[in-house]
């Protein structure tokens, strides 16, 4: 979310009679609380945002109908992670774009590293083009989704390795 949106939402809170909002993005969530502070002629009040990362946990898939789960591997200290992935959702329903136009080279291909800002992918929505941005750095392991298909809110769209 961009400092002007932020700006925007904080002037919202002020005005209005809420007292906070919390408004989750991808992997972070602002949370703005107004304040209330007295002074020599009457109440007045402010607000403030707080930024906040918030790590996604990675789906583990479930076990097919009928099959019986295995039990979970122990993990002891030495053993490295199972994963350190993490799935770029699509945050709205709409055609998942890989390019700006057709024939255009992708916005991100497999091994290519990114950086907070950069355009992933369009998503079309009621005649709207709408950039997906990366919200942070990384190595996109895989895309998950072919181009001009549809995709529902939440779908995995990449698999991004943040240390990549």
């Amino acid at each position: 979310m961009n400092e002007k949106t932020i700006r925007k939402l904080i002037h919202l809170v002020e005005e209005s009679d809420i007292e906070s909002l919390e408004i989750r993005r991808w992997f972070r969530t602002v949370k703005i609380i107004k304040r209330h502070a007295n002074n020599h002629n009457g109440a007045s009040s402010t607000a403030s945002a707080k930024l906040v990362d918030i790590p996604l946990p990675v789906a583990a898939t479930p076990p097919a109908p009928g099959a019986v789960a295995a039990p979970a591997p122990v993990e002891t200290p030495s053993a490295p992670p199972a994963t350190n992935l993490i799935e770029i959702k699509a945050p709205m329903v709409g055609t998942f774009y890989r390019a700006p136009s057709p024939g255009a080279p992708p916005f991100v291909k497999p091994d290519q590293s990114i950086a907070p800002g950069d355009v992933l992918c369009i998503i079309e929505a009621m005649k709207l083009m709408n950039e997906i941005d990366a919200e942070q750095g990384g190595k996109i392991v895989k895309v998950l989704v072919e181009d001009a298909h549809p995709v529902e809110f939440g779908q995995p769209l990449f698999l991004l390795d943040p240390a990549g």
